[in-house]
C-alpha cells in the first residue's frame, strides 16, 4: 500500500492462479519456483488454495443497486478528500479524487483478512524463475478494458515502464529495481529484476493498477485533465462536477466479476464522492442525509455532535469498527531541508512544546492516545532496551547515530496537563539555548542574527484548533511560530515541492512492511525526489541500512527486529513528533446499508464490501 501521505484524517500506504499447488506453511522465499502460483504471501501460508471460490469477509448473497455516498478517509498517490483537477492518479501533479483505483485492476489483490497475503485477478498464475528475479504473469484471456477492448502484456509493460519513468514516486520507488517489463506473448508478462530488490517487493508492484496503453498514446502521461484513464476495473467515471462530485459507476459486464477474488464485492451502482473545503459543512451534509457514511475524524464532533433528528429518531447508526492490526503513524514533520530543523535539539525543543495532555482532556474529549512510535498499534513499536538481535544492527553505527538510539525506546514525556508545563518548556529552552538559540528582545536568535521562526502548514480549520496552542507555547520560549491555513491546491502545491517548516501526517502501513513501502518516507533517495512523502527529508545512512534491512527480512520475526531498531533510531533522531492515535474506526452511517462482521482485520473498504439494504431504506424514507 502506498498513498499520498500528509494532512487531515488519515490516508494509507501501499497501492492497491488456479493451477498451482497450495503450498502451506512455506515462507515467499522458500515458494517453488518453475511452476505457476495462484498467490503470494510473504510469511507463513496462504489462507486460501487454488480452488477457493470466495473471500470469506463477503456476503455472496448481497444485491446490487443503490447508491453509497460517502466522505473518504485514506486516500492514495495525489489523490485528495477536499477537491480535484484530475482524473489522472498515478502522477504527482495535480489533486485527483479518492477512489480512482476502482476502475483499474492490476495483476493480484490483496486479501484483508491475511497479512499480507496476494491472489490472482488480471494473472490467473505467477512462475518465479530459478534465481527469483523474474516473474511470469499467466494474464486472463478474458480481460477486457471497459470499452470492450481486450487486456494485453503490452497494456501492462507500457504502464509499468511509464510509472518507473514518470510515475508519482510511490509508484515510482518500488521499481527502481526492475530492470524489464516484457510482453512474452499478448497473454504472458515478465517482470525482471536486478537482483537488488527486496523479496517482497513483488507484492507492491504486483498490486499496481494497470490503465489502458491506447489511452497515453492520444493523451500526454504529465497532463491534469478531467478526463480518465481507460481501466478495466468494477467501476468506471460517470457524473463529475470538477471539484465538487464525482459518481462511480459499476460495470454491469464487468469482466472479471466472477473472479474468486471479485464474488460479493463491487455491489452498489453507484459510488459518490462530494468535496467540501469545510468539516462542518460536510458534516451539516451528512445530518441531512445528503451523505450516508462517514468516519468521524473530529473528537469533538463525536462527543457532542449526534444530537440532530434523524440520530434521535434512529435513522442514523453510531457505532465503533475495531482499527486493522496494521501499524500507523500520526506525526508532525520539521523540514531538515531548511538548516534551523537540522538540529535534533531543535527539533526535541518543538515536541517538549506540545502538552498532549492538556489537548486530550480539553479539545479530543479524552478520545485519543499518545502516540510514541513511528508504528504505532503493532509489534514494531520499540520498548524498553534494544535486545541483542536489535543491538546487533544498530552497533555498526554507534558514534555516527544518537545515544539515545541504544538506552530506552525514546518517549514523548508527559505534560503537567495545564497547557503550558514550565519543567517541559524550561527543559525545551535549554536545549534550544545547548544548539545556539539566544534569546533577545523574546525572540530566539543564532548567531547571524537570524530568528527561529516557525510555520505550521495546515489545510484545515480542525487542525487550527489543535495546534494553536502548542504555537502559544512556542512563542512563550522565544520561537517565532504560527500557522498558515491555505486551501487544498496551494497546499498539496506546498507539499509536493518541500515548501514548508512544518507539516502534519497521518499513515497506515501493511501488517508486513516492505522496504519499498517504507522507503518513500525514511530513505535518503526520497529525500530529494518531490512528490514523496519523506516530509521531514531524512537522509541518514543508518536509516537506509535499517530499511535495507527490512527488506532482507526472510521470516516475521527478522522483520520485526529490523523494524524495532529503525523505529528506535527515527524516534531517537527526532524526525517526527509523534501526536495521537486511536484504538477504533468512529464511523456514522444512515441505516440503509448491510454488511457482514466481524469486519476483516488488515482492511475496511466500506463501500466494496457493504451493500444497499431496500427494506431498511425503506423504514428510514430512503427509497
Amino acid at each position: 500500500m502506498s498513498a499520498r501521505l500528509p494532512r487531515r484524517d488519515f490516508l494509507a500506504l501501499g497501492a492497491a492462479a488456479a493451477a498451482a499447488p497450495f503450498i502451506p506453511g512455506r515462507a515467499f522465499a522458500a515458494s517453488p519456483t518453475g511452476t505457476g502460483l495462484h498467490g503470494l504471501s510473504a510469511f507463513g501460508d496462504l489462507k486460501y488454495g487454488p480452488d477457493f471460490t470466495h473471500f470469506d469477509f463477503v456476503n455472496l448473497d448481497a444485491p446490487k443497486g443503490g447508491t453509497f455516498n460517502f466522505l473518504p478517509n485514506y486516500w492514495y498517490f495525489n489523490q485528495s478528500p477536499l477537491t480535484f483537477n484530475t482524473l489522472n492518479t498515478f502522477v504527482a501533479r495535480g489533486d485527483a479524487p479518492p477512489r480512482m483505483e476502482l476502475c483499474y485492476d492490476s495483476l493480484m489483490v490483496r486479501a484483508i483478512d491475511e497479512p499480507d497475503a496476494i491472489y490472482g485477478l488480471l494473472a490467473s498464475s505467477v512462475t518465479i524463475s530459478d534465481d527469483r528475479n523474474s516473474f511470469d504473469f499467466a494474464l486472463r484471456p478474458e480481460a477486457r478494458f471497459n470499452d470492450g477492448t481486450p487486456f494485453t502484456a503490452d497494456d501492462a509493460v507500457f504502464a509499468f515502464d511509464l510509472f518507473k519513468k514518470d510515475g508519482h514516486p510511490n509508484l515510482l520507488l518500488p521499481l527502481s529495481h526492475l530492470k524489464e517489463a516484457k510482453a512474452l506473448d499478448p497473454h504472458t508478462l515478465r517482470l525482471t529484476f536486478d537482483g537488488k530488490q527486496s523479496d517482497r517487493t513483488i507484492l507492491d508492484v504486483a498490486t499496481y493498477a494497470i490503465p489502458a496503453k491506447a489511452f497515453f498514446e492520444t493523451h500526454p502521461f504529465d497532463a491534469s485533465e478531467l478526463k480518465a484513464p481507460l481501466g478495466s476495473g468494477p467501476y468506471k467515471v460517470g457524473r463529475v462536477s470538477p471539484g465538487q462530485s464525482i459518481e462511480y459507476e459499476r460495470v454491469a459486464d464487468y469482466w472479471g466479476r466472477d473472479l474468486p477474488v471479485s464474488r460479493g464485492l463491487y455491489n452498489f451502482d453507484r459510488i459518490r464522492v462530494e468535496f467540501y473545503q469545510d468539516r462542518q459543512a460536510a458534516f451539516e451534509a451528512f445530518k441531512k442525509g445528503d451523505i450516508h457514511f462517514r468516519q468521524e475524524a473530529t473528537a469533538r464532533i463525536w462527543a457532542t455532535g449526534y444530537d440532530f433528528p434523524a440520530f434521535t429518531a434512529g435513522k442514523v447508526i453510531k457505532r465503533e469498527f475495531p482499527s486493522e492490526k496494521r501499524p500507523t503513524m500520526q506525526a508532525m514533520a520539521l523540514n531538515q531541508r531548511r538548516a534551523r530543523f537540522r538540529d535534533p535539539r531543535v527539533r526535541q525543543a518543538i515536541a517538549l512544546c506540545f502538552d498532549f495532555e492538556w489537548t486530550k482532556r480539553n479539545l479530543f474529549y479524552g478520545s485519543y492516545e499518545r502516540s510514541q512510535s513511528t508504528f504505532e498499534k503493532s509489534a514494531y513499536k520499540a520498548e524498553g532496551l534494544p535486545s541483542p538481535a536489535e543491538l546487533a544492527l544498530l552497533e555498526p553505527f554507534r558514534g555516527r547515530i544518537p545515544d539515545e538510539t541504544f538506552g530506552e525506546a525514546v518517549l514523548q514525556p508527559p505534560s503537567d496537563g495545564s497547557g503550558r508545563d514550565r519543567k517541559l518548556l524550561g527543559q525545551a529552552s535549554k536545549l534550544l539555548s545547548d544548539a545556539g538559540w539566544v534569546r533577545k528582545d523574546g525572540r530566539l536568535r543564532n548567531d547571524k542574527g537570524e530568528a527561529l521562526t516557525l510555520e505550521i502548514l495546515v489545510d484545515d480549520d480542525a487542525f487550527v484548533r489543535v495546534y494553536s496552542p502548542w504555537a502559544e507555547n512556542m512563542k512563550a520560549i522565544g520561537i517565532e511560530a504560527t500557522l498558515r491555513l491555505v486551501d487544498s491546491t496551494q497546499y498539496q502545491a506546498r507539499q509536493t515541492s518541500f515548501d514548508y517548516d512544518a507539516i502534519s501526517a497521518a499513515a497506515g502501513f501493511s501488517a508486513t512492511p516492505s522496504r519499498d513501502e517504507i522507503d518513500g518516507l525514511f530513505h535518503s533517495r526520497s529525500a530529494k525526489l518531490q512528490g514523496s512523502t519523506n516530509l521531514p527529508g531524512t537522509a541518514d545512512p543508518a536509516v537506509d541500512a535499517l530499511i535495507d534491512a527490512v527488506g532482507a527480512a526472510k521470516d516475521r520475526e527478522t522483520l520485526t527486529v529490523a523494524m524495532r531498531a529503525l523505529d528506535r533510531l527515527l524516534r531517537a533522531r527526532q524526525d517526527w513528533i509523534p501526536n495521537w492515535f486511536s484504538a477504533n474506526h468512529r464511523a456514522a452511517f444512515w441505516d440503509m446499508f448491510g454488511y457482514k462482521e466481524p469486519k476483516p482485520d488488515f482492511g475496511f473498504p466500506v463501500e466494496a464490501m457493504w451493500w444497499f439494504d431496500k427494506d431498511k431504506a425503506a423504514r428510514i424514507g430512503k427509497t
